[in-house]
């Protein structure tokens, strides 16, 4: 009998010692192998039959020797201080980990951020492979969310993939806009969202745009501004002005209107887009670092070469919506009458609304506004940015189309939107929600041959698309990634031809919610049309009584003259009759 001091299985810890005991040197095994393997080499080497390779064997257990020798001193890792030279082996699995993933246990319609299936498409599509696949679609069509168009018995026949939209109005007939556009533009409903040189190669640039003018679509230059490298194909561009004003700014950061007229005047550019903020990192800055700054990027740029090269989170040249659209008819002037528009991600929605209502207040309306989604990816972020901060696409582009559909303005503004679009299906649905085109970055970017390694941040792109390395860069052969990216976008509007002929429409802008059709549950599906917000014409400019929520809480709450609400939003109750548990009423969960 145990003693009540005594364990009452004593002989447990002596089983544990034994175990630490046997286990212990383990820890160390293979560092004593490659010194033991050293040692015999060294010796046996003056009677070996084959002196070189034993020689090698003795080299090379050395280097394992003197790399364990040092793991043990070192104190940054304490894996490698526990386990000399095999404890590498954890960090080069780890590294590869994404690669093995990817190729070997990764399913095909798995998306992180893109499937499988959805980069195999781009690939096919760009290199005008087969793209039809047999047995079946790869998709659960029986999951909740799993969506389809609804074709028609009375297919139509159309001439032609190449859709286009008119946006600043159409020749002769300008928009009735204060300082309208007097130069429209004539866009393709696919086109490259913005990427700046300096996030993407030269290369990337070069093909880029050179597959814009073979495809006949244009290409946002992303807040990086008109390098070298845009202008050498002459494909159309989209200038984007961000906060950074780069390329029109002076030595102080702040807007220059001689450089932007001096800029604007190419007749390359064919719009402006002012950058207030973008999916990825929505209402945060940038900055790179001045060892990054080129030459080539500081004269794109026009900042000084090996300086700190800083976006802020806002803009200097205004500060209330009234003088944000007082803006645009100056930029919109200065250019000499072309398009003039901005991109945002959604996020306060009574600072959306107050857009609007500046619009109303000075009769200034840009001339398209970009959606773009938190779901967009092309911009290396903080991680809880990139997860959790803007609202998707779905969300902001029904809340900006509803918004101008209610004060009467949808027709003098075009709308485009930007998050995850690959496919035909993908185009026809944000048309279905309210775009009248789409744009796309990471498609494009897999058109030129991005592989998804998710090392744009770093410079060690494998493939040559993101990087400023000289030698990497030479993996990305131009003639041949251009005449890729203008295949993609062919091949992507064909199949969205294909898509509108089979539902019997004569153009994808005819493509409505009653189109598309999303399963609920195993046994319910519904119409789009009767699952998202809907607002009549000029509903917004009465009472707002019967008008979907979002509105009636925030609509009232916004000034054309500053971008903060007129009031805290309210609290609303919970639950019903829990008066005392109150939270604040979410705007992008209030319109989902």
């Amino acid at each position: 009998m145990p003693t009540p001091d005594a364990p009452a299985h004593p002989r447990t810890s002596t089983h544990g010692a034994r175990r630490g005991a046997g286990r212990y040197p383990l820890r160390y095994a293979t560092l004593g192998l490659c010194l033991l393997v050293c040692v015999l080499c060294v010796a046996w080497l003056p009677w070996a039959g084959h002196p070189v390779a034993v020689g090698l064997a003795a080299v090379v257990a050395g280097a394992l020797s003197l790399v364990g020798v040092h793991d043990l001193r070192q104190t940054r890792h304490a894996i490698l201080r526990s386990y000399p030279v095999i404890g590498h082996v954890r960090f080069l699995l780890e590294y590869i980990r994404p690669e093995m993933r990817q190729y070997f246990i990764e399913g095909d319609t798995e998306t992180l951020p893109f499937s499988r299936a959805q980069r195999s498409l781009v690939y096919q599509r760009a290199k005008g492979d087969p793209d039809n696949r047999p047995f079946g679609t790869q998709m659960d069509v029986g999951v909740q969310g799993y969506e389809w168009i609804n074709h028609s018995m009375a297919p139509t026949r159309l001439a032609s993939h190449d859709f286009r939209v008119w946006i600043g109005g159409r020749p002769g007939a300008p928009s009735a806009s204060v300082e309208p556009c007097t130069q429209p533009y004539q866009a393709s409903v696919f086109n490259i969202s913005a990427m700046s040189f300096g996030s993407l190669s030269a290369n990337a640039i070069l093909a880029l745009n050179q597959g814009a003018k073979l495809g006949g679509f244009c290409h946002d230059t992303g807040e990086g501004s008109i390098s070298k490298h845009h202008r050498v194909h002459g494909g159309d561009l989209v200038w984007q002005v961000a906060s950074g004003y780069f390329g029109c700014r002076n030595e102080d950061g702040s807007f220059s209107e001689e450089k932007f007229v001096a800029a604007a005047a190419d007749p390359q550019i064919k719009m402006i887009e002012v950058k207030l903020s973008q999916g990825a990192k929505p209402g945060h800055g940038g900055i790179l670092p001045g060892t990054k700054v080129t030459v080539e990027i500081a004269d794109a740029r026009g900042v000084p070469v090996g300086v700190d090269c800083i976006s802020p989170p806002s803009h200097s040249a205004f500060s209330t919506p009234i003088e944000m659209m007082q803006f645009i008819a100056r930029l919109r002037r200065l250019s000499g009458g072309k398009p003039v528009g901005f991109k945002f991600c959604v996020g306060h929605v009574w600072e959306w609304f107050a857009l609007v209502k500046a619009m109303l207040a000075t009769g200034i309306t840009p001339d398209f506004i970009v959606v773009d989604g938190a779901e967009g990816g092309t911009g290396a972020a903080p991680v809880e940015f990139t997860d959790h901060v803007g609202a998707p696409v779905q969300e902001g582009l029904l809340l900006v189309h509803n918004t101008l559909i209610g004060v009467n303005l949808r027709d003098r503004i075009s709308v485009g939107c930007a998050g995850k679009v690959i496919t035909a299906f993908d185009l026809a649905r944000f048309m279905a929600l309210g775009a009248d085109w789409c744009n796309a970055g990471r498609g494009f970017m897999m058109a030129l041959g991005c592989i998804q390694a998710q090392t744009c941040h770093t410079g060690n792109c494998p493939t040559g698309v993101a990087t400023q390395d000289a030698l990497r860069q030479t993996a990305l052969v131009v003639p041949d990634k251009a005449t890729r990216v203008a295949s993609f976008h062919r091949n992507t509007l064909h199949a969205l031809q294909e898509l509108v002929q089979a539902a019997g429409l004569q153009h994808p802008q005819e493509i409505t919610a009653h189109h598309i059709v999303r399963r609920l549950t195993d046994t319910e599906v519904r119409l789009l049309a009767n699952l998202i917000m809907r607002v009549e014409p000029g509903a917004l400019l009465g009472d707002l009584q019967d008008q979907h929520q979002v509105f009636k809480t925030y609509w009232p709450l916004a000034s054309a003259h500053g971008f903060r609400a007129a009031e805290p939003p309210p609290l609303v109750p919970s639950a019903p009759g829990a008066a005392a548990q109150t939270v604040y009423q979410a705007p992008v969960d209030e319109h989902a």
